[in-house]
Parts: structure tokens; sequence; C-alpha cells
């Protein structure tokens, strides 16, 4: 019986230890710069070039469209008075298309750039969340907070140099193969 109480307040001493211990342990955060770590990433980089490479014929027309109209402005400029009325107006009407033309091609590869871009972004930042959580339950991390809601944080507390090493490390980008 002796043992009986003397075994009940030890118990309940110790519990309110260790509860006491839990509620004063510091939480382990950490912060991250999420878009550099996936805009620094070799995925996104390769990407990018892959892009630039694949819109480049278009870009050119863009750029040739451009000296056209250019070509087609100072000929009207540096000929004033000298053309017929219907030679100048049908040299401004060309100019006129050839305007038209450049906004409808200018447009499109935009839109079709933000799409492709957004949608590598998108796929990519859900890529490299996994990576920053996959992180921080290796480190014990309770928080991971974005840099660009931290008012102040230490330099030693960011793991974006850690984040974009293990998604490179993750998704390793591969060479293009060679067209046929």
């Amino acid at each position: 019986m002796n043992l009986r109480m003397g075994l009940g307040p030890l118990m309940v001493c110790s519990a309110l230890f260790g509860v006491a211990q839990m509620a004063s342990a510091q939480p382990k955060i950490t912060v991250i710069n999420l878009q550099r770590a996936v805009l620094e990433s070799a995925e996104i980089k390769k990407a990018d070039a892959d892009m630039q490479a694949r819109y480049k014929p278009r870009s050119a027309a863009i750029e040739q469209l451009q000296k056209e109209i250019a070509g087609i402005a100072q000929q009207l400029q540096a000929n004033a008075g000298k053309f017929t009325q219907q030679a100048e107006a049908e040299l401004t009407a060309q100019g006129q298309k050839k305007q038209r033309d450049l906004q409808r091609l200018q447009e499109d590869l935009q839109a079709d750039v933000e799409r492709e871009r957004n949608d590598v972004l998108q796929k990519s930042t859900l890529k490299m969340s996994d990576i920053v959580k996959k992180i921080a339950e290796e480190k014990g991390y309770d928080l991971v907070v974005d840099i660009s809601t931290s008012i102040y944080f230490k330099p030693a507390m960011e793991i974006t140099t850690d984040a974009i090493a293990a998604y490179d490390k993750a998704y390793p980008v591969t060479a293009a193969q060679p067209a046929k």
C-alpha cells in the first residue's frame, strides 16, 4: 500500500514535468525564397532555354515584320509628295496590314509563351513544395515560411540553396535528344 501511494504522486510529477518540457520546447522555424528556389532550379533554366529555342523562329518573323514596317514608313517619309496618290495609298495600306499582322503575331506569341511558362512554373512549384516538405521533415522543422512574408530572419535560417540542390537531385535535367 505504501508503495502505491508513493508511486502515484511520483507519476503525476513526471507527467507534469513532461508536459512542461513540451510546452516550453522552441519550435524549429526556417525560411525559403520559394520563387528563387524554383527559378534557379536546373529544370526551369533548361525549360527557359528550350522555350527560347522553340519560339525563336516566331520572334525572328516578328523582327522581320518590324523591319518591313519601318522600311515602308521610311519610304513614305523620304518620298513624301513624290508618289502618286494611288501609290502612296497602296503603300500606306500595305503598312497598315503589316502592322495588324505584327500585332496578331505578337499577341499570339505572348499568349503561347505565357501559357507554357505558367504551366511549367506551376508544375515546378508543386514539386518544389514537396521537396521543401521533405527537407522540413528530415531536419525537424515545425514551420517553413516564405521570405516574402518575413520582415526579418537570420541568414542561417534560410534553406533556399538546400532546396535548389535537393530539387536538382530529385529532378535531374536530361540533355535534349537530337532530332532524327
